[in-house]
């Protein structure tokens, strides 16, 4: 039913953008990333299902607040449930189904994000879901960002985008991403739907140029805009890992705007040692000008 629902404006769109760019297709046998995903109700209940299966600590949400069903079964289990919120009212449906960490995310934040700042963000959700902790998330990267986040009254933070380019990273990450948000700027990314159908902050490239263009068919609603583009978003990932050395304009990567500060690959423990570090600094500035 779903598949019915796209247009063929868009399957022709596709099919243009990527023979415009030259992308191959995928080599026989190999399958595209799967259409659906976790993005309806039946493909991810099994997930969260399997996942609380494993010893873990946390059970982190997101795009809205998880069922009150899936709270009490994981507190069954002694697991912990966050939630990421972009706005004051999901943060109140979050706690209200039993949600124990809130994680106000700001629209600086990559991947899918609202619209108000995280400075603006955090201490409004701190206010209205309080004693609930609240982490704050969104343009965090270093030290001085998380002694910033502590004064608005989060009790943590939640980071990001700034692992996508430390060297544990790097075979997931891939060489052509890597060298594309190495080079980028915090000014060169945009919140779009092409990825997804609902906005998500990425990179900017002729992907999400192409259908933010009021020219062209414009992104799809979720689930069917991924629909739509999951076997040319396969086919570009294959082609970028086939052709490292390439411009590869259509790979696209969710990305906050602190991709303007991430300008080396480095190992964890040592970005790890200069968040501590410039945390105490900027403590340390605090109280000699009290």
């Amino acid at each position: 039913d779903f598949q019915a629902m796209i247009p063929d404006r868009t399957r022709a769109f596709v099919a243009d953008l990527l023979a415009e760019h030259g992308v191959p297709e995928l080599p026989e046998g190999e399958e595209a990333w799967h259409s659906l995903l976790a993005w309806t109700e039946e493909r991810t209940r099994p997930q969260v299902e399997l996942a609380m299966s494993y010893d873990i600590a946390l059970l982190a949400n997101a795009l809205g607040p998880p069922p009150k069903d899936i709270c009490d079964s994981a507190h069954e289990r002694g697991i912990l449930v966050a939630a990421l919120t972009g706005s004051v009212r999901h943060a109140q449906k979050q706690v209200a189904n039993g949600v124990d960490i809130v994680v106000a995310q700001g629209t600086e934040a990559g991947g899918h994000c609202g619209e108000v700042s995280t400075m603006v963000l955090v201490p409004e959700v701190v206010d209205a879901v309080s004693p609930t902790p609240v982490l704050a998330a969104g343009g965090i990267g270093d030290g001085r960002q998380v002694a910033a986040a502590l004064a608005l009254g989060a009790q943590a933070v939640w980071t990001g985008s700034i692992w996508l380019t430390v060297q544990e990273a790097a075979e997931d990450t891939g060489p052509v991403v890597t060298r594309k948000l190495l080079d980028a700027t915090s000014r060169d990314t945009v919140r779009s739907k092409a990825i997804s159908g609902k906005p998500a902050r990425q990179l900017r490239t002729a992907w999400t140029d192409a259908f933010d263009d009021p020219e062209g068919p414009g992104a799809l609603p979720l689930p069917l805009q991924w629909m739509s583009t999951a076997e040319a978003t396969s086919r570009i990932h294959r082609h970028a890992a086939d052709q490292p050395e390439g411009d590869h304009p259509l790979m696209m990567s969710p990305v906050g705007q602190i991709v303007g500060r991430m300008n080396a690959v480095r190992p964890v423990a040592d970005l790890m040692d200069d968040l501590a570090r410039e945390y105490e600094e900027a403590l340390a500035r605090l109280n000699a000008s009290s």
